[in-house]
């Protein structure tokens, strides 16, 4: 597990550390204490993640394009 500040991470980490903790999870095999630990960091990584994906769905969504459908350039987007 990664000690990086989950609002510093980049999709592609986040994701990564997700997986790993999962696999933590799924197997069982950590003491409660560290369960919870591990639980809440996933659930923080989760929100990261979908964070993320929502950004760069609204990025795509502001691709214009033209008669030809060619990319005309990016709108701007409240908030990026």
């Amino acid at each position: 597990m990664s000690d990086k500040p989950v609002g510093e991470m980049s999709f592609e980490d986040a994701m990564k550390e997700l997986e790993q903790v999962v696999g933590q999870l799924e197997r069982g095999d950590v003491a409660l204490d560290d369960s919870i630990k591990l639980y809440e960091r996933g659930a923080e990584l989760k929100k990261r993640c979908e964070t993320k994906l929502k950004e760069a769905e609204e990025k795509v969504a502001a691709i214009t394009l033209d008669g030809d459908g060619n990319p005309t350039g990016l709108k701007p987007v409240e908030g990026l």
